[in-house]
Formats: structure tokens, sequence, C-alpha cells
């Protein structure tokens, strides 16, 4: 994702932790506009795209630790990251990738893998970030341990506030089909 789209879709946030116990949740602050190819890409996959459902916190179990590893490194493994460009002709296509993504695409196969597995869409959030200027988007799955990370660009699962990424916005847990900000 480029940044100069970033910065429009999601207006200048930046990011902070707020504690819920110990553990690092995200704070948001009102709505952002989603990134213009998600738009598309929900209007065609709203289920991929859903954030409905009761359960915004998962509790996050040793065997729920694993199933999102699991799903994690075995994404990370399959999908060979390759741009829009290159994939779609495009600068910003979002789709469930098959052998070959960019950092949405692959976000969207983590939470279409984790849904199969029962997970609950409300807890599973598409989420916008910048580092060095250029544009990423990950996977936030919301737990009693806080908010963790699922990224292409690592294996290792981390929590939000432990990773070097400014984080713009995320899918909205309380109104399907909106983003909101993450603020300070």
């Amino acid at each position: 994702m480029r940044f100069a789209t970033l910065v429009a879709v999601a207006m200048v946030a930046t990011g902070c932790s707020a504690t819920a116990g110990s553990h690092a949740m995200m704070v948001t602050k009102g709505y952002a506009f989603p990134p213009p190819a998600a738009r598309v890409f929900c209007a065609n996959q709203p289920r991929l795209c859903s954030t409905s459902g009761r359960v915004k916190l998962v509790t996050l179990t040793p065997a729920r630790r694993a199933e999102l590893e699991a799903v994690n490194t075995s994404v990370n493994r399959r999908i060979e990251e390759r741009s829009d460009l290159v994939t779609a002709g495009s600068a910003d296509d979002w789709r469930l990738p098959t052998k070959q993504g960019d950092c949405e695409d692959i976000a969207i196969l983590k939470k279409s893998e984790l849904l199969k597995r029962g997970w609950p869409a409300s807890a599973l959030l598409l989420t916008v970030a910048s580092l060095g200027g250029e544009g990423h988007t990950v996977l936030t799955v919301r737990t009693d341990k806080g908010d963790l990370i699922l990224d292409n660009r690592g294996s290792v699962i981390r929590d939000w506030s432990h990773t070097s990424y400014r984080y713009f916005a995320r899918q909205s847990q309380s109104a399907n089909g909106k983003w909101v900000r993450i603020g300070s």
C-alpha cells in the first residue's frame, strides 16, 4: 500500500499504548476512511471484511496462541510477497491470494484461515500502519492478552505496542463496514 494513500485514508494519527490490565490495547478515536481498494474488495467479499459479532476479545489460551502462530507461519511461507503492480497491474488491489500477494492480501488470507477455524470476525481486524514512510497492512487479533499483530514481515506474533509501526486505522468492532482511527 502506498503511504500517500494511507495518509489520505486514515487521516494522520499516532499510535499509542493504553492498557487493559497489564496488556496493551489500541485506543481508537473516531471514524477513518477505509482504504479505497478495501471498499471494492469488501463489496465483493463481505464475509472477509465482516467484524460482526459479540466476542470483542478472544481468550488467549496456549492452544489459541499455537493456532495463531500456525496460521501466521503457514500463510507467510505459502504466499510470496509481490506488489499489486506485479500481480494485478494496479497500485492497490485487495484480494484473497493463492500464491502471491502483498501485505493486505496476506492479512486477508490470515483472517480467512482464522475464520475457517472458528475465530470470531469481531476480533480479527485489518489494520493499516506505516514504517519508514511506507504503508503496510497487518491483521490485528484482539485478545485478553492485548492486541496482537500477525505480520507478513516476520513469523513472530507481537503485541502491537512492541512493533516499530505507526498505526493509523483499523476496522471498527462496533460498526461493521466502518474503520476507526488509532489515536493517542
